[in-house]
């Protein structure tokens, strides 16, 4: 369980770095050339490691259902859209937003058992914390004007 924990927070943090860096690649580009740029550099990537770690061998894909090809063309829409969020709301808030829907969608998928997913239960407990979640989302984005303040007073 400790790995996984790690594995998840390190994919957490990688999310957060991605961003960023395309982020700055979309500055000097554009929304769809940084699309381009980030997931090419990503098949090189993942492409070089299969066959280093797995060989020929890693690419038997007779199995797999034609649907689950799609998870490439979702990809597009990640980068795309995380680029255009973050040139409206910044990169701490979208990232915050994102992680929100995430765990939100995660947990409907979870409990509808589809896509060939082990069904679990729906709790209200699960609701609730996505709920505190997005809560802590809100008082992120509308903090007080008076909070500024006293934070550059006790700066000075």
């Amino acid at each position: 369980m400790v790995i996984g924990i790690l594995l998840a927070a390190a994919a957490g943090a990688a999310i957060s770095l991605q961003t960023v860096f395309n982020n700055k690649i979309n500055e000097k580009t554009g929304s769809w050339t940084t699309t381009v740029i980030s997931l090419f550099m990503g098949f090189i990537f993942s492409l070089t490691v299969s066959l280093l770690i797995g060989g020929l061998s890693s690419f038997q894909l007779d199995q797999l259902e034609t649907w689950y090809w799609f998870g490439g063309v979702i990809g597009v829409g990640v980068v795309f859209f995380l680029v255009q969020a973050i040139k409206r709301l910044g990169p701490t808030l979208t990232i915050s937003i994102v992680l929100t829907a995430q765990l939100g969608t995660a947990l409907f998928w979870d409990s509808m058992g589809w896509l060939g997913l082990e069904q679990v239960p729906f709790s209200y407990n699960k609701l609730a914390g996505i709920s505190i979640i997005l809560c802590g989302v809100l008082v992120f984005k509308y903090k007080s004007p008076r909070s500024e303040n006293e934070t550059s007073h006790y700066a000075s």
